[in-house]
Protein backbone atom coordinates (compact mmCIF):
# COMPACT_ATOMS: atom_id res chain seq x y z
CA UNK A 1 0.00 0.00 0.00
CA UNK A 2 1.32 3.67 -1.22
CA UNK A 3 0.61 7.10 -0.20
CA UNK A 4 -1.62 8.40 -3.64
CA UNK A 5 -2.22 11.90 -2.84
CA UNK A 6 1.25 13.21 -2.93
CA UNK A 7 4.06 14.06 -5.16
CA UNK A 8 6.57 11.29 -6.42
CA UNK A 9 9.98 12.21 -8.79
CA UNK A 10 9.00 9.88 -11.95
CA UNK A 11 12.00 10.79 -13.84
CA UNK A 12 14.79 12.96 -15.26
CA UNK A 13 13.90 14.71 -17.76
CA UNK A 14 16.56 13.67 -20.06
CA UNK A 15 14.68 10.18 -19.80
CA UNK A 16 11.92 11.99 -21.87
CA UNK A 17 13.78 13.69 -24.12
CA UNK A 18 12.61 12.68 -27.71
CA UNK A 19 11.06 9.60 -26.75
CA UNK A 20 8.39 8.04 -24.28
CA UNK A 21 9.29 6.40 -21.11
CA UNK A 22 7.77 3.45 -19.47
CA UNK A 23 7.70 3.08 -15.89
CA UNK A 24 5.41 1.75 -13.17
CA UNK A 25 4.79 4.06 -10.23
CA UNK A 26 3.00 3.65 -7.37
CA UNK A 27 1.78 0.10 -8.63
CA UNK A 28 0.27 2.29 -12.01
CA UNK A 29 1.46 1.62 -14.99
CA UNK A 30 2.29 5.13 -16.50
CA UNK A 31 4.03 6.19 -19.69
CA UNK A 32 5.43 10.00 -19.66
CA UNK A 33 6.77 12.20 -22.56
CA UNK A 34 6.78 15.39 -23.81
CA UNK A 35 3.45 17.24 -25.91
CA UNK A 36 3.45 20.01 -28.45
CA UNK A 37 4.63 22.41 -26.12
CA UNK A 38 7.55 20.51 -24.51
CA UNK A 39 5.78 19.85 -21.26
CA UNK A 40 6.08 16.98 -19.54
CA UNK A 41 3.14 14.49 -19.64
CA UNK A 42 2.16 11.25 -18.08
CA UNK A 43 -0.78 9.15 -19.37
CA UNK A 44 -2.23 4.83 -18.67
CA UNK A 45 0.49 3.12 -20.11
CA UNK A 46 -2.37 0.96 -22.26
CA UNK A 47 -3.19 1.34 -25.71
CA UNK A 48 -7.24 1.34 -25.68
CA UNK A 49 -7.28 -0.64 -28.82
CA UNK A 50 -5.67 -3.88 -27.92
CA UNK A 51 -4.34 -2.72 -24.71
CA UNK A 52 -0.41 -2.62 -26.15
CA UNK A 53 2.40 -0.54 -23.84
CA UNK A 54 2.01 3.41 -25.08
CA UNK A 55 5.58 3.62 -24.64
CA UNK A 56 6.97 1.18 -26.89
CA UNK A 57 5.89 3.92 -29.47
CA UNK A 58 6.87 7.08 -30.08
CA UNK A 59 6.32 10.65 -30.16
CA UNK A 60 5.07 12.69 -32.88
CA UNK A 61 4.08 16.25 -32.94
CA UNK A 62 3.37 16.00 -28.93
CA UNK A 63 1.12 12.88 -29.46
CA UNK A 64 2.06 10.07 -28.05
CA UNK A 65 1.43 7.16 -30.83
CA UNK A 66 1.40 3.50 -30.07
CA UNK A 67 3.79 1.33 -31.55
CA UNK A 68 1.59 -1.39 -32.35
CA UNK A 69 -1.20 0.08 -35.05
CA UNK A 70 -0.92 3.91 -34.80
CA UNK A 71 -2.96 5.26 -32.44
CA UNK A 72 -1.99 8.88 -31.35
CA UNK A 73 -2.72 9.58 -27.80
CA UNK A 74 -2.90 13.53 -26.32
CA UNK A 75 -1.80 14.24 -23.05
CA UNK A 76 -5.07 14.58 -21.29
CA UNK A 77 -5.30 10.94 -22.20
CA UNK A 78 -7.47 11.21 -24.99
CA UNK A 79 -7.30 9.44 -28.38
CA UNK A 80 -6.75 12.04 -31.09
CA UNK A 81 -6.33 10.27 -34.38
CA UNK A 82 -5.63 6.42 -35.67
CA UNK A 83 -4.86 5.48 -39.22
CA UNK A 84 -7.96 4.82 -41.26
CA UNK A 85 -10.45 4.98 -38.52
CA UNK A 86 -12.88 7.39 -36.56
CA UNK A 87 -11.67 7.65 -32.93
CA UNK A 88 -14.81 9.69 -31.83
CA UNK A 89 -16.15 6.74 -29.87
CA UNK A 90 -12.87 5.75 -28.59
CA UNK A 91 -12.11 5.11 -24.48
CA UNK A 92 -9.86 7.66 -22.87
CA UNK A 93 -7.03 6.56 -20.80
CA UNK A 94 -6.29 8.29 -17.32
CA UNK A 95 -3.85 11.21 -17.40
CA UNK A 96 -1.67 11.57 -14.40
CA UNK A 97 -1.03 15.47 -12.56
CA UNK A 98 2.91 16.23 -13.62
CA UNK A 99 5.40 18.51 -12.34
CA UNK A 100 8.98 19.88 -13.53
CA UNK A 101 10.71 21.56 -11.19
CA UNK A 102 14.69 20.73 -9.44
CA UNK A 103 15.42 18.98 -12.37
CA UNK A 104 12.95 16.37 -11.80
CA UNK A 105 9.49 15.41 -13.10
CA UNK A 106 7.41 14.52 -10.50
CA UNK A 107 3.88 12.51 -10.66
CA UNK A 108 0.72 12.77 -8.71
CA UNK A 109 -0.88 9.41 -8.79
CA UNK A 110 -3.81 9.96 -6.84
CA UNK A 111 -6.87 11.73 -7.30
CA UNK A 112 -6.02 14.47 -9.80
CA UNK A 113 -8.45 16.73 -8.78
CA UNK A 114 -6.33 16.89 -5.17
CA UNK A 115 -3.33 17.69 -7.01
CA UNK A 116 -1.51 20.83 -6.04
CA UNK A 117 1.91 22.43 -7.19
CA UNK A 118 1.96 24.40 -3.97
CA UNK A 119 2.86 21.10 -2.25
CA UNK A 120 5.86 19.62 -4.47
CA UNK A 121 8.32 19.94 -2.13
CA UNK A 122 11.02 22.83 -2.06
CA UNK A 123 14.72 22.28 -2.50
CA UNK A 124 16.00 25.48 -3.12
CA UNK A 125 19.61 24.52 -2.77
CA UNK A 126 18.94 22.47 -6.21
CA UNK A 127 18.85 25.75 -8.22
CA UNK A 128 21.09 27.46 -5.85
CA UNK A 129 24.44 28.50 -8.33
CA UNK A 130 26.39 28.25 -4.26
CA UNK A 131 25.54 24.45 -4.75
CA UNK A 132 26.39 21.39 -7.12
CA UNK A 133 24.70 18.70 -7.38
CA UNK A 134 24.95 14.96 -8.92
CA UNK A 135 22.78 11.92 -8.66
CA UNK A 136 21.59 9.19 -10.59
CA UNK A 137 19.23 6.30 -10.32
CA UNK A 138 18.92 2.72 -9.51
CA UNK A 139 16.06 0.53 -9.48
CA UNK A 140 15.95 -1.44 -5.94
CA UNK A 141 14.56 -5.12 -5.78
CA UNK A 142 12.90 -4.14 -2.32
CA UNK A 143 9.64 -2.96 -0.34
CA UNK A 144 10.79 1.48 -0.11
CA UNK A 145 10.44 1.24 3.25
CA UNK A 146 13.39 -0.48 3.58
CA UNK A 147 15.25 1.79 2.19
CA UNK A 148 13.38 4.39 4.48
CA UNK A 149 14.88 2.61 7.15
CA UNK A 150 18.15 2.28 6.23
CA UNK A 151 18.41 5.99 5.83
CA UNK A 152 16.93 6.56 9.07
CA UNK A 153 19.21 4.89 10.62
CA UNK A 154 22.86 5.33 9.54
CA UNK A 155 24.66 3.17 12.32
CA UNK A 156 25.30 0.38 9.35
CA UNK A 157 27.27 2.62 7.91
CA UNK A 158 29.74 1.06 9.81
CA UNK A 159 29.84 -1.92 8.55
CA UNK A 160 28.23 -1.73 5.10
CA UNK A 161 30.23 1.18 4.03
CA UNK A 162 33.27 0.27 6.46
CA UNK A 163 35.67 1.09 3.32
CA UNK A 164 34.23 4.83 2.54
CA UNK A 165 32.25 6.29 5.11
CA UNK A 166 31.88 3.91 8.08
CA UNK A 167 33.63 4.62 11.13
CA UNK A 168 33.05 3.13 14.96
CA UNK A 169 32.76 6.19 16.05
CA UNK A 170 29.07 5.89 14.37
CA UNK A 171 27.99 3.18 16.42
CA UNK A 172 29.21 4.60 19.32
CA UNK A 173 27.09 7.94 19.26
CA UNK A 174 23.74 7.66 20.23
CA UNK A 175 21.15 8.91 17.67
CA UNK A 176 18.31 11.45 19.16
CA UNK A 177 15.07 10.96 16.90
CA UNK A 178 11.69 13.59 16.96
CA UNK A 179 9.11 13.88 15.34
CA UNK A 180 6.98 17.02 14.18
CA UNK A 181 3.58 16.67 12.73
CA UNK A 182 4.22 14.53 9.46
CA UNK A 183 8.11 15.12 9.28
CA UNK A 184 10.80 13.03 11.68
CA UNK A 185 14.48 13.63 12.50
CA UNK A 186 17.27 11.26 13.36
CA UNK A 187 20.40 13.53 14.16
CA UNK A 188 23.92 12.22 15.14
CA UNK A 189 27.00 14.49 16.35
CA UNK A 190 30.31 13.18 16.40
CA UNK A 191 33.07 15.20 17.89
CA UNK A 192 36.64 14.96 17.82
CA UNK A 193 37.31 11.87 15.18
CA UNK A 194 39.06 11.37 12.38
CA UNK A 195 37.41 12.00 8.77
CA UNK A 196 36.66 8.53 7.19
CA UNK A 197 38.37 8.02 3.44
CA UNK A 198 35.05 9.94 1.90
CA UNK A 199 35.60 12.50 4.15
CA UNK A 200 39.09 13.20 4.43
CA UNK A 201 38.78 13.59 0.43
CA UNK A 202 36.52 16.46 0.64
CA UNK A 203 38.34 17.87 3.20
CA UNK A 204 41.22 18.21 0.63
CA UNK A 205 38.77 18.87 -2.04
CA UNK A 206 37.94 22.02 0.03
CA UNK A 207 41.67 22.64 0.85
CA UNK A 208 41.31 21.64 4.18
CA UNK A 209 44.01 19.59 6.07
CA UNK A 210 42.80 15.77 6.26
CA UNK A 211 45.18 14.78 8.89
CA UNK A 212 43.20 16.84 12.08
CA UNK A 213 40.77 16.05 14.17
CA UNK A 214 37.18 17.07 13.38
CA UNK A 215 33.41 17.12 14.29
CA UNK A 216 30.81 14.86 11.89
CA UNK A 217 27.27 15.41 11.96
CA UNK A 218 24.58 12.83 10.29
CA UNK A 219 21.16 15.02 10.57
CA UNK A 220 18.22 12.35 8.57
CA UNK A 221 14.91 14.41 8.36
CA UNK A 222 11.99 12.11 6.63
CA UNK A 223 8.73 13.81 4.96
CA UNK A 224 6.21 12.41 3.25
CA UNK A 225 5.62 10.44 1.40
CA UNK A 226 8.61 8.79 0.81
CA UNK A 227 11.41 11.54 0.53
CA UNK A 228 14.60 11.58 2.80
CA UNK A 229 17.10 14.21 2.89
CA UNK A 230 20.40 13.74 5.17
CA UNK A 231 22.64 16.67 6.26
CA UNK A 232 26.03 15.95 6.45
CA UNK A 233 29.48 17.18 7.06
CA UNK A 234 32.58 17.27 8.59
CA UNK A 235 34.20 20.72 10.26
CA UNK A 236 37.94 21.17 11.63
CA UNK A 237 37.35 20.38 15.52
CA UNK A 238 37.16 23.17 17.64
CA UNK A 239 35.53 25.90 14.85
CA UNK A 240 31.54 24.65 15.78
CA UNK A 241 30.66 21.66 14.26
CA UNK A 242 27.50 21.89 12.23
CA UNK A 243 27.67 25.47 12.79
CA UNK A 244 31.26 26.15 12.05
CA UNK A 245 32.10 28.64 9.31
CA UNK A 246 32.16 27.24 5.63
CA UNK A 247 36.13 28.03 5.83
CA UNK A 248 36.60 25.02 8.04
CA UNK A 249 33.87 22.40 6.74
CA UNK A 250 33.07 20.33 4.03
CA UNK A 251 29.04 19.92 3.92
CA UNK A 252 26.77 18.49 1.88
CA UNK A 253 22.83 17.06 1.79
CA UNK A 254 22.23 13.77 0.97
CA UNK A 255 19.11 13.48 -1.55
CA UNK A 256 17.09 10.53 -1.68
CA UNK A 257 13.88 10.67 -3.39
CA UNK A 258 12.50 6.96 -2.98
CA UNK A 259 9.32 6.01 -5.52
CA UNK A 260 7.29 2.96 -4.95
CA UNK A 261 6.93 1.22 -7.93
CA UNK A 262 5.32 -2.58 -6.38
CA UNK A 263 5.46 -3.79 -2.98
CA UNK A 264 9.28 -5.30 -3.15
CA UNK A 265 10.54 -3.03 -5.81
CA UNK A 266 11.25 0.64 -5.93
CA UNK A 267 12.88 3.64 -7.88
CA UNK A 268 15.72 5.24 -6.20
CA UNK A 269 16.62 8.75 -6.79
CA UNK A 270 20.06 9.75 -5.36
CA UNK A 271 22.46 12.51 -5.10
CA UNK A 272 24.20 14.92 -3.25
CA UNK A 273 23.87 18.47 -3.35
CA UNK A 274 27.87 20.11 -2.10
CA UNK A 275 27.81 23.69 -0.60
CA UNK A 276 31.39 23.78 -1.68
CA UNK A 277 33.75 24.44 -4.82
CA UNK A 278 30.14 24.55 -6.52
CA UNK A 279 32.47 25.26 -10.32
CA UNK A 280 34.20 22.44 -9.78
CA UNK A 281 32.30 19.52 -12.22
CA UNK A 282 35.34 17.32 -11.77
CA UNK A 283 34.77 17.49 -8.16
CA UNK A 284 30.87 16.87 -8.89
CA UNK A 285 32.01 13.40 -11.15
CA UNK A 286 34.15 12.37 -8.51
CA UNK A 287 31.76 12.31 -5.80
CA UNK A 288 29.36 11.20 -7.67
CA UNK A 289 31.08 8.17 -8.77
CA UNK A 290 31.95 7.63 -5.01
CA UNK A 291 28.45 7.97 -3.92
CA UNK A 292 26.73 5.60 -6.64
CA UNK A 293 29.22 2.89 -5.04
CA UNK A 294 28.18 3.39 -1.47
CA UNK A 295 24.62 3.19 -2.65
CA UNK A 296 25.69 0.20 -4.50
CA UNK A 297 26.62 -1.36 -1.27
CA UNK A 298 22.96 -0.63 0.11
CA UNK A 299 20.84 -1.87 -2.70
CA UNK A 300 23.44 -5.48 -2.28
CA UNK A 301 22.00 -5.51 1.20
CA UNK A 302 18.51 -4.28 1.43
CA UNK A 303 17.84 -6.88 -1.77
CA UNK A 304 19.22 -9.75 0.17
CA UNK A 305 17.13 -8.79 3.05
CA UNK A 306 14.05 -8.61 0.81
CA UNK A 307 14.69 -11.90 -0.10
CA UNK A 308 14.55 -13.20 3.58
CA UNK A 309 11.38 -11.32 5.04
CA UNK A 310 9.64 -12.45 1.28
CA UNK A 311 10.83 -16.20 2.11
CA UNK A 312 9.89 -16.21 5.59
CA UNK A 313 6.81 -13.06 6.42
CA UNK A 314 6.29 -14.85 9.64
CA UNK A 315 9.19 -14.00 11.39
CA UNK A 316 8.96 -11.23 13.33
CA UNK A 317 11.76 -8.36 13.62
CA UNK A 318 12.97 -6.40 16.56
CA UNK A 319 12.51 -2.65 17.24
CA UNK A 320 15.73 -1.67 19.04
CA UNK A 321 16.08 2.30 19.60
CA UNK A 322 18.42 3.22 16.28
CA UNK A 323 15.26 2.10 14.55
CA UNK A 324 13.33 5.09 16.30
CA UNK A 325 13.49 7.26 13.01
CA UNK A 326 12.35 4.33 10.24
CA UNK A 327 9.62 3.30 12.63
CA UNK A 328 8.37 6.85 13.29
CA UNK A 329 8.31 7.39 9.58
CA UNK A 330 6.32 4.18 9.05
CA UNK A 331 3.78 5.44 11.44
CA UNK A 332 3.38 8.46 9.55
CA UNK A 333 2.94 6.61 6.16
CA UNK A 334 0.72 4.35 7.81
CA UNK A 335 -1.27 7.24 8.99
CA UNK A 336 -1.84 8.75 5.86
CA UNK A 337 -2.73 6.20 3.27
CA UNK A 338 -5.43 4.82 6.24
CA UNK A 339 -6.45 8.45 6.29
CA UNK A 340 -6.80 8.14 2.48
CA UNK A 341 -8.81 4.74 2.59
CA UNK A 342 -11.19 6.66 5.13
CA UNK A 343 -11.59 9.63 2.84
CA UNK A 344 -12.23 7.51 -0.56
CA UNK A 345 -9.30 9.07 -1.89
CA UNK A 346 -7.10 5.97 -2.31
CA UNK A 347 -7.57 5.59 -5.86
CA UNK A 348 -7.84 8.12 -8.45
CA UNK A 349 -10.31 8.14 -10.91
Amino acid sequence: MFVQNAWYVACTPDEIDGKPLGRTLCGHAVALFRDAQGRAAAVEDFCPHRGAPLSLGFVRDGRLVCGYHGLEMGADGRVCAMPCQRVRGFPSVRSFPVVERYGFIWIWPGRPELADEAKVPRFDWLQSPEWAYGGGLYHIGCDYRLMIDNLMDLTHETYVHAGSIGQREIEESVPQTQADGDAVMTSRHMQGIQAPPFWAAALRANELPDDQPCDRWQICRFTPPSHVMIEVGVALAGHGGYEADARYKASSIVVDFITPETETTHWYFWGMARHFKPGDAELTASIREGQGRIFSEDREMLERQQRNLSAQPQRSLLKLNIDAGGVQSRRIIERLIAAEQAAGEAVGA
